[in-house]
């Protein structure tokens, strides 16, 4: 697997990961994310498979939607993306001791 393909599965498995955890259809997703209703669903699907990737303007506008930093979707490291989620909702004391710890 060459790092294209893995960066395109991460993306799509993350994507898909927050839409689900924000409970929000493909469809919903797509419209929020500015996408023609007749046409979100079907785009948001083939986002999530790998089909497309989507560009950085649409990739910017769904971290809005899904309230995640855009480096959420392509960070390699689980455990950063999931640091990188959840972020932005820290008090400003934890972010000081995890950066403390590093």
């Amino acid at each position: 697997m060459n790092d294209t393909t893995n960066h395109n599965q991460l993306f799509s498995q993350r994507l898909k990961e927050a839409r689900l955890s924000m409970g929000l259809s493909q469809k919903n997703l797509g419209i929020l994310a500015g996408i023609d209703e007749f046409v979100a669903s079907s785009r948001i699907n083939r986002y999530e498979k790998g089909v497309h990737q989507a560009n950085i303007e649409i990739v910017q506008k769904l971290a809005k939607v899904l309230k995640v930093p855009l480096a959420y979707f392509y960070t390699e490291d689980n455990e950063l993306a999931s640091l990188i989620r959840t972020w932005p909702d820290l008090e400003k004391e934890k972010k000081d001791k995890i950066l403390a710890l590093l």
